[in-house]
């Protein structure tokens, strides 16, 4: 059993720190021993969210978008938080191929993306007040090989 760890860091909601916000996370995760899969998964999931937060949130203006994550025996959970300008509509912004941005040349599948390299998903988000998303990957654990 893995003891419990956490960390949280917070950043200026500039495009170039999703990189940095990704490889932290990756960092923080590979104490689990991920796969290189799992570990692309991870890093990914926290680029949509990342980006979201900036594009989305703040829509570029500056602000502070906060990742937190947490491990508990073979499962991380994270966290990607802004205070900006939240989601109307949370299950419409989840439809795949929807974007409020297509003047970007946006996907829309910002939360397809996340749902599909993480094992769960969840949106919370206040019209005016931010938005929260949180992230949870289970790993294989070392015992349930032998």
């Amino acid at each position: 059993m893995l003891e419990k760890n956490y960390m949280k860091l917070e950043f200026l909601s500039k495009s170039n720190n999703e990189s940095f916000a990704r490889v932290v996370v990756a960092a923080f995760a590979s104490q689990l021993d991920p796969t290189l899969e799992e570990l692309s998964d991870i890093k990914t999931a926290v680029s949509e969210a990342v980006t979201n937060a900036i594009i989305h949130g703040y829509e570029y203006k500056e602000g502070i978008v906060i990742v937190e994550s947490r491990i508990e025996n073979n499962q991380i959970e994270i966290t990607v938080e802004d205070k900006g300008m939240g989601i109307a509509d949370i299950h419409k912004a989840m439809e795949p191929f929807y974007t409020s941005k297509p003047d970007l040349e946006r996907s829309g599948m910002g939360f397809t993306v996340m749902e599909t390299f993480m094992d769960r998903l969840e949106v919370e988000s206040i019209k005016g007040e931010g938005t929260k998303i949180k992230m949870v990957k289970t790993f294989k654990s070392l015992s349930s090989e032998e």
